[in-house]
């Protein structure tokens, strides 16, 4: 039975509130998520919070009924309250009618099974949230079998980014790595690394890709070192027939992805 809050002051708001910081979420090890649409993805994957917020005036939604009876039959507690709190827990002026409290995915390169999917995803140094979540809707879309992040990134289980990723977080594997690390782990096994740079004299559509291709783009700002690119066994641009410098990073990706899953899959229909 969902108990009931209503205090901002209760140890527990000021807990799951607290978790809005990336400081906190890495010493709990548990980050948030909100809205019917995530939670609901999450819940397909077999993903349920360790805490379950919902306004007292959604309570007979049935998708909050449904997550409510999973949540606490899992263990996990459901908790009714008022939306002002929920404000103050996201942060939203507008905020969902639910929110959930998650424990974060192991996000070590040994969790990674290469062979699940013939496209993977790469990104280093991403600052931008929005991207990252973009990326992570790439991956789902195109039945990547992850993102892998390379050096200093966004926190992947940022508000912001979790947001973005629209339920992809937890359909897709996140990894993170430093460069010295995912290298070594790459050439021991199966995988083609494509970068992406305007630099690359090789046109996006020419090479025949070798699943399973790992496409890697570098940051918003800089673009991929120049060390890393070299180590890449393709290097490709995407041609820019307009006045724009770039494509955006995580769009790049995309039409990079796309391209790819073409190769591999050449009769695939939505």
């Amino acid at each position: 039975m969902p108990r009931s809050i209503t205090a901002f002051s209760n140890p527990l708001i000021k807990r799951v509130r607290a978790l809005r910081e990336k400081r906190h979420r890495r010493e709990e090890g548990l980050f948030l998520a909100e809205g019917l649409r995530i939670l609901a993805e999450a819940e397909e994957t077999g993903t349920l919070p360790d805490y379950l917020f919902f306004a007292a005036d959604s309570a007979g939604h049935p998708i909050v009924r449904r997550l409510t009876a999973a949540v606490e039959a899992r263990g996990g507690e459901a908790i009714e309250t008022s939306r002002d709190i929920l404000h103050k827990l996201s942060g939203k002026d507008n905020p969902q009618v639910v929110l959930g409290v998650y424990r974060q995915f192991d996000t070590g390169l040994a969790r990674l099974d290469r062979g699940a999917s013939g496209i993977w995803l790469v990104a280093q140094a991403m600052r931008d949230p929005g991207n990252l979540g973009t990326m992570l809707r790439t991956g789902d879309a195109v039945g990547a079998g992850g993102l892998i992040l390379i050096d200093d990134t966004v926190d992947p289980f940022s508000v912001e980014a979790v947001r973005a990723s629209m339920g992809a977080l937890f359909t897709q594997r996140i990894a993170q790595a430093r460069w010295e690390e995912f290298l070594p782990w790459l050439r021991g096994g199966p995988g083609q690394l494509v970068g992406l740079s305007l630099e690359a004299a090789e046109d996006y559509r020419a090479p025949q890709y070798a699943a399973p291709t790992f496409l890697m783009v570098g940051n918003e700002a800089q673009g991929l070192p120049q060390d890393y690119a070299a180590a890449c066994d393709v290097r490709v641009k995407i041609p820019m027939l307009g006045k724009a410098d770039s494509l955006n990073a995580a769009i790049s990706v995309a039409v990079m992805a796309y391209q790819v899953l073409g190769q591999q899959r050449p009769l695939a229909r939505g």
